[in-house]
């Protein structure tokens, strides 16, 4: 997985609560077997029309959102079934951070897992950034994940609060079985050492 400590990104909005993951990565496109590909449907009954085309009202199909990787959004997004191809959805399309005022657990749990930040922030301050972004076109933040802040080219610096377990997880780029084989000589010694006594 790779490492986070720092990102400076094109802000997109999905300025909507309970976005549940079934909006994020509908069930249909759940067969694929690999981790790769699903960015291409992420919000898919949003972005495209029944025909196939690009939905125009759709906040991220805009020309001013393309390329975003910092995405902000309402209360309890990730809601609904813990498929964890939400993530993957997320991250193939190109965010790597989230900023919304709350998350579902698990959605939220596997974010870490797959290399996302998801930050927490308030009802009110994620209402400035959705401002903030509305006013000036190619909107950019810094996300800081060393300090926990994030700011912007205009004077915002907010603090941000993040498990320190997680934030190691991100920022040294581990997931759970990156986080085991740091401890690979031990387990090879226990290994040995339970062998050998069957043995004896």
């Amino acid at each position: 997985m790779e490492a986070f400590k720092k990102l400076t990104g094109l802000v997109g909005p999905v300025d909507r609560v309970n976005v549940d993951t079934d909006a994020i990565i509908p069930k249909q496109f759940l067969k694929r077997i690999e981790r790769t590909g699903f960015g291409q449907f992420l919000f898919f009954e949003w972005r495209f029309d029944e025909e196939g085309n690009d939905n125009p009202s759709f906040s991220l199909n805009q020309d001013r959102f393309q390329g975003s990787s910092i995405l902000i959004s309402r209360a309890n997004f990730g809601c609904g079934s813990s498929r964890e191809h939400a993530p993957w959805a997320i991250l193939d399309y190109g965010f790597k951070v989230i900023i919304a005022p709350s998350f579902a657990d698990i959605f939220y749990n596997n974010c870490f897992k797959n290399g996302i930040l998801p930050i927490k922030l308030s009802e009110e301050q994620v209402e400035d950034l959705f401002q903030r972004t509305a006013a000036n076109d190619g909107y950019k933040l810094t996300v800081d994940l060393e300090n926990k802040t994030i700011t912007d080219g205009n004077g915002l610096n907010i603090a941000f609060d993040l498990d320190e377990h997680r934030r190691q997880f991100l920022l040294q780029g581990l997931d759970d079985i990156g986080l085991t084989l740091q401890h690979e000589e031990q387990i090879a010694a226990y290994e040995a050492k339970k062998a050998a006594k069957q043995f004896a």
